[in-house]
């Protein structure tokens, strides 16, 4: 059984980003995935100190001083098979709690530890407004997962337009990552 981590951010729990969440957990469990839910605005996580000259552990140890939920949350990255990444989108960007948690991560990650190198990712971004600030999201966020060697395995764009046919697509794309975790992934990278 392959272990995924959905991990996600957005203030309203009841929005278009939990309904996105929501359909794809939903196929991740039928395919009989063992799930792990990380709901990153109900953590306590703080903002990146840029400690010493601007690096500080987290360039040579790949841990963080600040003491807060980062390193639980971590640590659960790095025991995954695959990770779900889904955010608001505001100003076609991340939401800022999902932005101060990944600032942190790619720091520990991408300079010294390397944990997460060559895991396969499946991103998700939701604008309840125009739209179209989805794909400079998702483009923000996968630039940073590369720097961290990981693997996009798709992209997916929710707005309020297609929410109604691409809400049910979630779920098939669920179902699809997890055996592809179990079955092998037939792209080149």
């Amino acid at each position: 059984m392959k272990k995924v981590v959905v991990i996600w951010s957005s203030p309203n729990q009841d929005g278009l980003t939990a309904s996105a969440k929501n359909q794809i957990i939903h196929g991740l469990s039928e395919a009989g995935a063992e799930m792990k839910e990380i709901p990153l605005n109900r953590k306590k996580l703080e903002h990146c100190r840029a400690c010493g000259n601007g690096w500080g552990t987290c360039n040579k140890t790949g841990s963080c001083v600040i003491r807060d939920d980062f390193a639980e949350i971590y640590q659960e990255l790095k025991e995954a098979d695959g990770i779900v990444w889904i955010s608001a989108v505001y100003w076609s960007d991340m939401t800022e709690c999902f932005k101060a948690f990944f600032d942190r991560l790619r720091r520990c990650d991408a300079t010294c530890n390397h944990s997460l190198t060559e895991k396969r990712c499946v991103l998700v971004a939701c604008a309840g407004g125009t739209g179209r600030g989805t794909l400079e999201c998702l483009t923000q966020l996968e630039r940073g997962l590369t720097h961290m060697g990981m693997r996009v395995y798709d992209r997916i764009s929710v707005v309020r337009y297609n929410r109604d046919y691409i809400l049910p697509v979630l779920d098939e794309a669920g179902k699809t990552y997890v055996d592809r975790l179990e079955n092998g992934f037939d792209m080149y990278y």
